[in-house]
């Protein structure tokens, strides 16, 4: 029921299309890595499932497969247009396929009367981790996420403390749920093949913030810290939070941003001098 390379070719060229690399178009053309990406989700009949930048639908045909109900968003209007004539002649399916652009996306109205949303998607790369991070902060219906990223990208999503991959997208993640890498991707099951690996990430979101501080303050902390992320937090919080604010806290002033914990950043929010205004 999903695509092989020579049926994806086949279908592009029955619309007259070409994977646009503006838009990150690289399709999955191996039904066993998209059967398993079904399975990783744990969909199953009757579940409400959202996917961004569904193609041609390799990966929207697997979840189908698992009875899943299926909200297919896809930007491209001929990738959109070819996918409706794709899963109309698939007998037994739940899909419905939204042209329109994930980042402006009504995303109230297009959830709305469903609880337990999940997002599966392999997201175009260079859009994805932007994405990924709005989506939390934006649409609290999708309770959970199992998203094909750039394999740099994924283990930043996913980094923990004292990880060389851990940066601001890693905290901004753990803010709102629980990130961890759960599969890898060759490059050869694409079309065309990219030039990098990807893995597939799954986040569960929180039932509640794990932190008493707001984001809107912590992240003003991180920010500060990681774009000087080889100084001390002493130099690069230097106006933000003092000597007695890291006592305070509990914290070595003369720390690195990249061994502190989401907890500790709520700690140094609580003692730092955050201006009202300060940019996010």
């Amino acid at each position: 029921m999903t695509h092989t390379p020579q049926q994806l070719r086949e279908i592009l060229d029955r619309h007259g299309l070409e994977p646009r690399r503006r838009l990150g178009q690289n399709f999955v053309v191996d039904p066993n890595t998209v059967r398993r990406i079904a399975k990783l989700s744990g969909a199953s009949p009757g579940d409400p499932i959202v996917e961004i930048g569904a193609g041609l639908g390799s990966l929207t045909l697997a979840l189908a497969e698992t009875g899943a109900e299926v909200t297919a968003v896809e930007i491209d209007g001929g990738l959109a247009l070819a996918l409706r004539d794709v899963v109309a002649d698939i007998a037994d399916t739940e899909v419905r396929v939204i042209e329109a652009d994930a980042r402006t996306l009504d995303w109230e109205a297009l959830l709305a009367g469903r609880d337990g949303w999940q997002l599966v998607a392999n997201l175009p790369y260079n859009i994805a981790t932007a994405l990924i991070v709005d989506l939390l902060s934006r649409v609290v219906a999708l309770e959970s996420m199992l998203v094909m990223v750039q394999r740099e990208a994924g283990e930043r999503l996913a980094a923990g403390p004292g990880d060389s991959a851990v940066g601001i997208p890693s905290l901004l993640v753990a803010y709102h749920g629980t990130a961890k890498v759960v599969g890898r991707v060759p490059a050869t099951v694409f079309y065309p093949k990219p030039k990098v690996e990807s893995v597939l990430v799954r986040i569960d979101r929180h039932a509640a913030p794990p932190v008493t501080q707001p984001l809107e303050v912590i992240e003003v902390l991180i920010r500060a810290g990681f774009n000087q992320r080889r100084k001390m937090l002493r130099r690069s919080l230097a106006g933000l939070v003092d000597s007695d604010g890291f006592a305070n806290a509990g914290l070595d002033s003369r720390t690195r941003p990249e061994t502190l914990s989401l907890a500790d950043w709520s700690r140094l929010a609580s003692v730092a001098d955050i201006p009202a205004a300060a940019p996010r």
